[in-house]
């Protein structure tokens, strides 16, 4: 089963001191390199601080983007790891030794894999492309 594991933290890699930075940078590869060599790894990345984000709504057919998230915490969403684990146990034990749950919080949400879902993707033919980039291919 797959699972997306959403990485929160106060503070993200632009915000840390150069020293603090190189350091979770450090420990990230080090996870990095045992995820995949555990077999639990599909994808990962980290995101750009909240202040370069767009929030986009449409109502009643009209687009509107307002610069970075309405958030009412001082968490920030940081990146991400999709995994595969045989289910919320073992989901939550690799979740657990990602860098950024000692500094903020991850969490763990069961990715869709239902058969209508998985019917509606293969059409559109997005499961196809975010596997193929989960593999390595660039976009």
């Amino acid at each position: 089963m797959k699972y997306l594991c959403l990485i929160c933290a106060e503070k993200v890699m632009e915000q840390m001191t150069a020293e603090d930075a190189e350091r979770h940078y450090r420990e990230y590869e080090a996870y990095i390199e045992a995820i995949r060599k555990s077999g639990h790894y599909l994808g990962c990345n980290r995101l750009l601080p909240p202040a370069d984000a767009t929030t986009v709504r449409v109502r009643n057919g009209r687009t509107m983007t307002t610069d970075g998230p309405w958030v009412e915490t001082k968490e920030q969403l940081g990146g991400y790891f999709l995994i595969e684990a045989r289910d919320r146990a073992e989901a939550i034990e690799v979740a657990a030794r990602i860098p950024g749950a000692w500094i903020g919080c991850v969490e763990v949400r069961p990715v869709a894999e239902d058969a209508r879902t998985l019917e509606m993707f293969d059409r559109s033919g997005a499961t196809d492309r975010s596997n193929r980039i989960g593999k390595g291919e660039q976009r």
